[in-house]
């Protein structure tokens, strides 16, 4: 029936779309119905892998090493080899593996945000916490991508804020125990 009023009046499309948008309703629609997000990806490299989940249920997809090199700061710079066309009102975000802790490495920006505009290689930094550590090399998994909806926001401008029982605490302030 779904499927038949997503064909047969547009409302009901962009109704679907707002729906399954919604980061706690969409994936069971979605999952419902089948459907999986499409995003197109360009090999710019022979030598790349496509992301993908390693176990089932996994949220991040794995992004492989295909180059090495060093910027003017000495960090490491790896590219995956990789273009992607990230849906609009989506956004790409670069996490770390949890295995970078048997590395010297550590994500240079923390997190990587790859905008939905952007159709350049996927390119990650990483500077060194010791010397004399394993790095990662070309050829290994060296972070994960997660594509989320997200909100267009706009700020207004307020002369107050309500009240919360954490108020203005900031770090630290819920204690150490």
């Amino acid at each position: 029936m779904l499927h038949f009023l997503l064909n047969c009046h547009g409302e009901w499309y962009v109704l679907f779309a707002i729906i399954t948008s919604m980061p706690f309703i969409g994936p069971y629609i979605k999952k419902l119905i089948g459907g999986k997000m499409k995003v197109k990806v360009m090999k710019l490299d022979a030598g790349a892998t496509i992301p993908k989940y390693a176990k089932h249920g996994d949220a991040g997809m794995d992004l492989y090493a295909v180059t090495e090199s060093f910027d003017e700061h000495g960090n490491y710079v790896y590219g995956t080899g990789l273009a992607m066309e990230i849906p609009e009102g989506h956004v790409g975000l670069i996490f770390p593996r949890s295995s970078i802790s048997k590395t010297a490495h550590s994500l240079r920006n923390a997190v990587g945000v790859i905008d939905s505009g952007y159709r350049g290689e996927i390119m990650l930094k990483f500077d060194i916490n010791t010397l004399n550590s394993p790095v990662y090399k070309v050829g290994d998994r060296i972070a994960q991508i997660i594509i989320l909806p997200y909100p267009e926001i706009e700020f207004e401008e307020a002369w107050e804020l309500s009240k919360t029982e954490r108020g203005s605490g900031g770090f630290g302030s819920s204690g150490t125990s």
